[in-house]
């Protein structure tokens, strides 16, 4: 006789019965629960009408793979196993399931037979004794049924019992950890996240070996139904920033999510900015370090990039390389980079401003220079700026999209060939062409692209307010970019903490980092809970 059946003729009945009862009463409670949501379809207890509803939900899919066979003694049992093709392992359907069941056939005794089974008991059987997979789950309703095949898993189906089993099978092919290609370090790890979900919650685990790493996981969009994890560390983590992701995520009503931009622009302040203020990295160790002083990551399954909250203005202008190295060298590069920030976003507007404005500000020498290079230029200083930022703008936009063998060459080959053609027939001067090209430079030194864009968008405005009102514009578009930038909160946490509020304490690590043993608190207005890195 078979294995589970011997099991299930144990000589002590009673209790088996009585255990078979309180089952079956648990079974009958859960699916009257089910029953009063109209939306839910429970399982019947017919596996052929069970299929038949499944083949017509799928569509009759081809890569709907439905495997039956039978059981037990004689084979009185019959079962279906059912799967995606490519989003489920078959080797682990194969060594774990199938031989599983098929070699129990094998298992016979001809002095114990039983005739009937209780179905409780049974599906617990074949859960705690035969099927030798990591993870098995009950499944009563045709709504988790489809949700579980197409997460990957294999779903068992019993023949006369309204009930099933899940089991986890997932296993396709991914992309696999690879370096970075956005956010690439000198010094520093080399691996980044993929387009799994489970790799990149591991590859955090990895980096943060600690219980109280905590994981939640839902499933957002009607269609999709992606994974979305949030991570945080309990203890250190901000309840309150937590509780309110957890609000915001429930609020999403949509059919899909299929990229970390769906859930960034859907979570976000209700707040009309130009600014990012959601953070998001590809590299773990950058997670990690954001998760350490109290911040919480929200992973997407299909897309490596994993989202932070609460953002600030300074994150978005720290690499991971500034805690690599020393503390003055981190410093120095950060230095430089804030004025390639400066650059990037004033440039234009202020040559714009000077040449136009307030030329007593030149060298008489620099003055007659650049008046000589305008002479014959046709259009206007503010034309001609704007006409080369957006050429240049194209440029940079088609060498991203071109194929990655010829895009550079082509971008650089293309700005080359039209500054020098340009300045050639005489549409722009050559001073022009130096200040676009020392903006467009500085506008790389930005770590994140995301707040690289937000300084690209502002620059045109900017460069009207130089053109209109020459240095006096330019001081109001900054005094009112501050005003804005101070009004800006990303869950609850002011954006340009900590200069606005101004937190002395939290100045270690904003302007300038200061070496390791001096970094021994948390930001204060994300973490008020746990603040010492270290035990003093």
């Amino acid at each position: 006789m078979s294995f589970f059946k011997k099991l299930i003729s144990h000589p002590n009945k009673d209790n088996q019965s009585q255990q078979a009862q309180q089952q079956g009463q648990q079974s009958s409670q859960q699916q009257t629960q089910l029953q009063t949501s109209c939306s839910t379809q429970l399982l019947n207890t017919s596996m052929y009408d069970n299929l038949q509803q499944i083949k017509k939900a799928f569509g009759n899919s081809t890569d709907l793979v439905i495997r039956e066979i039978r059981i037990g003694e004689n084979g009185l049992e019959q079962i279906a196993i059912i799967y995606i093709d490519g989003m489920a392992d078959e080797k682990t359907i194969t060594d774990f399931i199938l031989e599983s069941l098929l070699i129990d056939t094998k298992l016979s005794d001809a002095d114990e037979k039983i005739t009937e089974s209780p179905s409780p008991l049974l599906i617990q059987t074949l859960k705690d004794f035969v099927l030798s997979v990591g993870t098995v789950q009950d499944v009563t309703d045709f709504d988790s049924l489809y949700s579980s095949v197409s997460s990957g898993n294999t779903v068992i189906l019993l023949d006369g019992h309204a009930q099933g089993i899940t089991a986890s099978t997932k296993g396709w092919k991914d992309r696999g950890v690879t370096e970075s290609l956005t956010e690439s370090v000198v010094r520093g790890p080399r691996e980044a996240f993929s387009e799994t979900l489970r790799t990149n919650t591991s590859l955090i685990r990895r980096k943060i070996k600690s219980p109280n790493l905590w994981m939640e996981t839902k499933q957002i969009g009607r269609v999709t139904q992606t994974d979305v994890a949030i991570m945080y560390i309990k203890g250190i983590a901000n309840d309150k920033i937590v509780a309110e992701l957890h609000q915001r995520l429930d609020r999403i009503d949509i059919d899909g999510i299929l990229e970390s931009g769906y859930i960034e622009e859907l979570i976000q302040d209700q707040t009309y900015t130009p600014f990012p203020t959601v953070y998001n990295s590809e590299r773990p160790d950058v997670i990690a370090a954001e998760l350490l002083e109290g911040k919480v990551a929200i992973i997407i399954d299909g897309t490596p990039f994993v989202l932070v909250v609460p953002a600030l203005f300074v994150s978005f202008l720290h690499a991971a390389e500034d805690y690599y190295h020393r503390a003055d060298i981190s410093s120095l590069v950060r230095f430089l980079r804030y004025i390639g920030m400066f650059i990037a976003f004033l440039g234009p507007s202020a040559y714009l401003a000077v040449t136009t404005f307030h030329q007593e500000m030149l060298h008489t020498n620099l003055l007659i220079s650049l008046a000589a290079q305008r002479e014959g230029i046709p259009f206007p200083a503010f034309i001609e700026a704007l006409l080369m930022e957006v050429s240049f703008e194209i440029l940079r936009e088609a060498g991203i999209r071109m194929p990655k063998t010829i895009g550079p060459a082509v971008a650089v080959v293309g700005t080359l060939v039209i500054g020098q053609a340009a300045v050639e027939a005489g549409i722009v001067s050559p001073a022009m062409v130096i200040v676009v090209a020392i903006t467009a430079i500085s506008s790389f030194s930005f770590p994140s692209y995301s707040m690289a864009n937000s300084f690209r968008m502002l620059r045109f405005p900017l460069m009207g307010l130089a053109a209109s009102f020459g240095l006096f514009g330019i001081i109001i578009g900054v005094i009112a970019l501050i005003q804005h930038l101070s009004s800006i909160r990303s869950f609850g946490v002011p954006y340009l903490s900590p200069f606005a509020p101004l937190i002395p304490s939290d100045q270690k690590d904003a302007l300038i980092r200061v070496p390791w043993r001096a970094m021994t608190s948390r930001p204060r207005l994300i973490n008020q809970k746990n603040i010492n890195r270290e035990r003093k």
